[in-house]
């Protein structure tokens, strides 16, 4: 059975589609990330997973339990961990007070544990609270109760890297004991060490769900080869299949200098900046004067290998893509409403 199970879930206020028919699933056990920008609708997405607000069409399903069933979905609360993307809590209250009050509501298991591991400071009223500390504490309260599936809604936020980085690792840790955990973030890196699959929602409507090593190869490699002499812009443009977002310069300001030129020569014709080198610098192997070329390739290593291998390089890497650069695939050019 699935921990989640969407639809063509649908939230229309009139003048803004908030969700517009939304379909995944979230299998049990696994780490689902939830990948868009601010006011793409992922908030929404999870008010209406939790009842917080009705959906104006479609259907949703958490522990197989209906959404729109109120005593159905009291069930499933008991089960569900939800860390909102802002906790509020009785800023007069002491955080010890605040897990006492939520230990008597759902039950504690785990705070020992959790407090080990993320510790707040207990002693201290709310309203002394850095962002980060409120973060650590809505973290215990929401696992203590060792719920079956968390809901966590920017988790991470206001964390230090230290604290990321143990977060991390207990999220990985909760997957392995079988919990399932729906992760929302804007955080791409984030998303892309914890996540075992990822749904893309752009302006309301679900982009693509995928597992993260099929968007990331999806997305190409990012290669950048540093020439000892000038290749034409030309063998990238046309000679190369999958080549995307191609720049071309120096290596740095100084190099633009070397040759007395600030910029691009549009006289240089069909090469373009490669060809300025050339007309600029006759000995493009001495110091300073190496092309520089990146771009993301989504085409076959071995035809880029062999399209560079006729020309004097000084270096050529090709990494993976960073999550960033898949993200901008599908919200480039368009507004983040």
């Amino acid at each position: 059975m699935a921990a989640i199970e969407l639809e063509g879930l649908t939230k229309d206020y009139g003048e803004v589609l908030a969700n517009d028919g939304v379909t995944f699933d979230v299998a049990e056990g696994e780490i689902f990330g939830y990948l868009g920008p601010n006011g793409a609708g992922k908030t929404t997405t999870i008010r209406m997973l939790l009842g917080f607000i009705s959906p104006t069409a479609g259907e949703g399903r958490v522990l197989g339990r209906d959404v729109t069933d109120e005593r159905e979905l009291i069930e499933a609360k008991r089960r569900i961990g939800y860390l909102p993307d802002d906790p509020q809590f009785d800023e007069s209250s002491t955080g010890r007070e605040i897990l006492e009050l939520h230990a008597g509501i759902k039950g504690d298991e785990r705070s020992a544990e959790l407090l080990e591991l993320f510790d707040p400071p207990l002693d201290r009223p709310v309203r002394e609270y850095s962002h980060g500390n409120v973060r650590k504490l809505g973290l215990v309260t929401t696992f203590m109760h060792d719920p079956d599936l968390v809901i966590l809604d920017e988790p991470t936020s206001g964390l230090d890297p230290l604290m990321k980085q143990r977060f991390a690792e207990f999220v990985r840790n909760e997957r392995d004991r079988g919990r399932t955990l729906f992760f929302s973030s804007h955080i791409l890196g984030e998303v892309r060490r914890l996540c075992d699959r990822v749904g893309i929602i752009r302006s309301g409507k679900l982009v693509t769900v995928e597992p993260i090593d099929a968007l990331l190869g999806r997305s190409g490699k990012v290669v950048r080869v540093v020439a000892a002499d000038p290749i034409p812009r030309t063998v990238f443009e046309r000679d190369l299949e999958g080549v995307h977002d191609l720049e071309a310069g120096f290596e740095n300001e100084r190099d633009v200098t070397a040759i007395g030129g600030g910029g691009r020569d549009e006289s240089a014709g069909t090469d373009g900046i490669g060809a300025q080198v050339g007309a600029g610098k006759t000995d493009g192997t001495q110091d300073g004067t190496y092309r520089e070329y990146t771009f993301t390739f989504t085409g076959n290593v071995d035809e880029l290998l062999a399209v560079v291998s006729n020309y004097s390089y000084h270096d050529l890497t090709i990494e993976e893509a960073p999550l960033e650069s898949v993200f901008l695939r599908f919200y480039g050019g368009e507004d983040d409403a």
